[in-house]
């Protein structure tokens, strides 16, 4: 993927892309496909998906997830799958 993209308008005119935009969406990327399992402690609780540090362009509604009482320690967001581990 190159990172500026020239498109041609219908006036013939030639934009180009934020290359600091892009590059920030492919790292949201990367991050959405190594982040399927997090660690939460219990300062993080009440436990809510998507968390604080994801990127809101890809976020899907804000659903909390009762992991504090869960017989596993364990939940999995219904959106994204995301699992998640109470530590301790």
């Amino acid at each position: 993927m190159a990172n500026d993209t020239s498109v041609t308008s219908t006036s013939g005119t030639s934009n180009t892309s934020n290359t600091s935009n892009n590059n920030d969406r492919e790292a949201d990327y990367k991050k959405l496909n190594i982040t399927n399992e997090v660690t939460v402690s219990r300062s993080d609780l009440p436990l809510h998906c998507p968390t604080n540090v994801s990127a809101l362009w890809c976020a899907h509604p804000k659903v909390y997830l009762p992991i504090e009482t869960s017989k596993t320690g364990t939940v999995r967001c219904p959106y994204c799958g995301t699992l998640y581990k109470l530590k301790g």
